[in-house]
């Protein structure tokens, strides 16, 4: 699934011998958590809107060079990548680099989340179960012949929690023989965390996951 398309180019980039003004109007004026900050068109890093109660008016970007944190997304990277990213550095704006390490813009995380939810795994029809096993046992090949040897279809699956050496994975599937497999993954020593063929755990899904909940708050 491509993502180049949500490349945004209207939002500055700064340069490192620039005033620092321009960086404090920026956090003023808009919801953003960071923004790309350049020397000779290369990127250096980000400034972060925490930072802003730190930064000084009439100072240069340079004099805040130490506050520069590193992270951004290649033109190349994937749609699940980018969204990584998003939540290990808990921003809501990630520079797009390309190979000579200059930044052509910048992936908003609403649009990345927008992708996500715009998977089969939201869109089509079926059921959701969530599985868990000890983290030792588990095999998504198992669990994969197991939806396939009752006849039904695998829509999408992920990890969604691990703890105490338990590892929970959500999948949904094709609502055809819902019950055989539910029945199937218990007898192979699945535990049945959440079981429904609603489509309303998909919009509830959506509205609490903590994930979500978390990031588009950013």
């Amino acid at each position: 699934m491509q993502i180049q398309s949500h490349i945004i180019t209207t939002i500055p980039v700064f340069n490192l011998d620039g005033p620092l003004n321009e960086v404090i109007h920026f956090f003023k004026h808009t919801t953003y958590s960071h923004v790309a900050i350049v020397e000779n068109k290369n990127f250096l890093g980000v400034l972060s809107e925490n930072d802003l109660e730190t930064f000084e008016s009439g100072k240069k970007i340079e004099d805040f060079k130490h506050n520069l944190e590193s992270f951004f997304a290649l033109k190349s990277t994937s749609w699940l990548d980018a969204l990584e990213k998003f939540a290990r550095n808990e921003c809501n704006l990630l520079p797009v680099l390309d190979d000579e390490n200059q930044v052509i813009g910048y992936y908003d995380l609403n649009d990345i989340v927008g992708v996500f939810i715009d998977t089969p795994f939201f869109t089509e029809p079926g059921g959701i179960l969530v599985l868990a096993k000890g983290i030792k046992d588990y095999s998504f090949s198992e669990i994969s012949q197991i939806i396939e040897s009752n006849n039904t279809k695998l829509l999408g699956a992920f990890i969604t929690d691990i703890r105490n050496d338990v590892i929970q994975v959500t999948i949904k599937i094709s609502t055809g023989n819902f019950n055989e497999v539910v029945h199937t993954f218990r007898r192979y020593n699945y535990n049945i965390v959440f079981g429904n063929k609603d489509d309303q755990f998909i919009e509830n899904l959506k509205e609490r996951s903590d994930y979500l909940d978390k990031y588009l708050n950013v």
